[in-house]
C-alpha cells in the first residue's frame, strides 16, 4: 500500500525565487497606497473617463501633485507584480507542471504590470504644467492612462490567475476553495473586455481587480514548493 511522501527537491528550493505572498502583498500595498493617496492629496478621487472635458481639465490642472503621487505608487506596484509573475511561473515549472499554464501566468502577468506601468508613466505625463495646459492632451492622457490601468492591466491579471488555478485544480497544488474563487473572479477580469465596448461595463473592472489582489496573496503563500509524491 502506497504512503504519501513528501520528497525534499533542494534543487528547486533554491530556484523557487522571491516568496510570492510577499511579492503579492506588497504589490497590492503600493497599488492601494498610490490610489488614496492620491485621493488625499486632491481630497476626492479622478473624474472617470465618462466626465466632461472641463471636470477632466479642472481635476489635473488644480491636483498635478497628485498624479505625481499616483504615478510614483502604482510604477513601483507593477515591479513586484512582474516578479510575481516570473516566480509564479517559474514555481509551476519546478513542480512539474508542462501544461501551457506556466506560460499563460507569465504571459498575462508580465502584460498585466507592463500596462499597469503605462498607466501610471501616463499620470506622470499628467502631473506637467505644459500638459494640463492643453485641454485636448488632458483628455488625450486621461483616456490612455484609463484604458491601459483599467481594462489592460485587470484582463491580463485575470490571466495570471487563470495560468495558476487551472494547473493547480488538477494537480492539487491549491485548496479547491482557493482555486474555483480564482476561476471566477479571472472570469469577471476577462468579461471586463466588454468595458471597451460600453462604459456600462467598467463595473466589472473593480468587481474583479481587488478580489484578485487579495487572491494572489493568498495562492502565493499556500502555493508549495514542493510536491508530495507516491512511494511504493
Amino acid at each position: 500500500m502506497s504512503t504519501p511522501e513528501l520528497v525534499p527537491h533542494r534543487q528547486q528550493q533554491q530556484q523557487g525565487g522571491p516568496p510570492l505572498g510577499v511579492l503579492a502583498v506588497v504589490s497590492a500595498v503600493l497599488f492601494l497606497i498610490g490610489l488614496f493617496a492620491a485621493a488625499v492629496v486632491a481630497k476626492g478621487f479622478p473624474p472617470a473617463p465618462t466626465a466632461t472635458a472641463a471636470t477632466i481639465e479642472k481635476y489635473f490642472h488644480d491636483h498635478r501633485s497628485a498624479a505625481r503621487v499616483s504615478a510614483l505608487f502604482q510604477f513601483a506596484a507593477a515591479v513586484p507584480l512582474a516578479l510575481y509573475a516570473a516566480t509564479a511561473s517559474a514555481r509551476l515549472r519546478n513542480l512539474g507542471i508542462r501544461a501551457p499554464g506556466a506560460t499563460i501566468a507569465l504571459a498575462g502577468g508580465l502584460l498585466s504590470a507592463a500596462f499597469l506601468a503605462v498607466s501610471a508613466l501616463t499620470s506622470w505625463v499628467l502631473s506637467r504644467a505644459e500638459v494640463v495646459s492643453d485641454p485636448t492632451l488632458v483628455r488625450a492622457f486621461q483616456d490612455l492612462g484609463y484604458i491601459t490601468g483599467g481594462p489592460g492591466h485587470v484582463v491580463f491579471l485575470g490571466l495570471l490567475v487563470a495560468g495558476i488555478a487551472v494547473p493547480a485544480l488538477f494537480t492539487q497544488l491549491l485548496p479547491r476553495p482557493v482555486v474555483f474563487v480564482g476561476l471566477l473572479f479571472a472570469a469577471i477580469a476577462e468579461l471586463s473586455t466588454l468595458s471597451i465596448a460600453t462604459d456600462k461595463l467598467a463595473v466589472l473592472l473593480p468587481i474583479a481587480r481587488f478580489p484578485i489582489l487579495i487572491w494572489l496573496i493568498v495562492a502565493g503563500f499556500q502555493l508549495p514548493h514542493t510536491r508530495q509524491r507516491q512511494k511504493q
